[in-house]
Order: C-alpha cells, then sequence, then structure tokens
C-alpha cells in the first residue's frame, strides 16, 4: 500500500471554529449520508460554517452544514436539502459524556473538520469548544504579526 492511503484525506477545516472558540476536546464520529452526498463531499463541495452538534433523545445530528447537490445526482431525487440535520455516529457513552460537558455553561459542540479515513469511510472531527473573547482574539493576532516580522527578519 502506497503512504498516502495509510493517511487520513482532509476534505474540509472549519478555519472560523479555530478562531472563534478554544477547542478542550476533540472527538471523531462517523455521519450517515446518501451516495450523492458521499460524491459532492469528495469534490469538496462542503462548507461548515456556523454549524454545530445537537443532540436530540439520546442521539447526535450534525445542524446547518452546507453540501452542495451533486452535479450529476439521479432524476429519482425528488428534492435535495442541502442543509438538512444528519445524523453522527457516536457510542452511548460519548453521546452522554459529551452531552453532559456541552450543557456546562459557555460550552458548544462544533465539527472541526470533515476527512476520509485511512479505511475509506467519511468522518467528522468535532470538538468541545468554548468561545473566546474579542481580547483573546486580538492577542493571537499579534502574536502571529510578530512571528511574521521575526521570520522576514531572519530569526
Amino acid at each position: 500500500m502506497s503512504a498516502k492511503k495509510l493517511e487520513k484525506q482532509i476534505l474540509i477545516t472549519n478555519k472560523k471554529a479555530f478562531h472563534d472558540y478554544h477547542i478542550l476536546e476533540e472527538y471523531e464520529a462517523g455521519i450517515v449520508l446518501s451516495g450523492y452526498e458521499v460524491k459532492s463531499l469528495r469534490l469538496h463541495n462542503v462548507s461548515l460554517v456556523d454549524s454545530l452538534v445537537r443532540f436530540v433523545n439520546g442521539e447526535a445530528y450534525l445542524d446547518n452544514v452546507y453540501i452542495a447537490p451533486y452535479l450529476q445526482i439521479s432524476s429519482h431525487v425528488q428534492e435535495y436539502e442541502a442543509k438538512r440535520k444528519r445524523k453522527l455516529l457516536l457510542h452511548r457513552q460519548e453521546i452522554v459524556k459529551i452531552n453532559s460537558k456541552a450543557k456546562e455553561k459557555g460550552l458548544t459542540v462544533i465539527p472541526l473538520e470533515i476527512y476520509v479515513s485511512k479505511y475509506g469511510k467519511i468522518k467528522v472531527l468535532i470538538g468541545l469548544a468554548k468561545g473566546k473573547t474579542t481580547y483573546d482574539k486580538k492577542e493571537i493576532l499579534k502574536k502571529k504579526d510578530i512571528n511574521r516580522e521575526l521570520q522576514r527578519q531572519g530569526y
């Protein structure tokens, strides 16, 4: 097997999540998709902006994820809903653990990235996150600017 097959192939990363939140914990989850959604995902036609994970009746759902309609979709699919809720596949203990932590003040669960695992399955990396303040965001930008200037000067 080639080295590329052994690594995961990242389809989309939620860059805004890393800017707006402190990621406390990360979990890997499977996702229930239809065939044309998988094809569209493999073409990187997806957006994670403003998406989140909701817990309903002891199950986790990925909400507000935009997966563009596949261009060569079959005519038997009547209506395609691009932002429908998609069920996440997690163990019961993980759902209970994440849900109980998410109920704490100021914590939320958001998708961080969608990728193809080394076994060819589509997976979602979800994270337990706490919102950053504007002060934190400005501090991080200042540090990045300072490091960039130091690299330009050769330090």
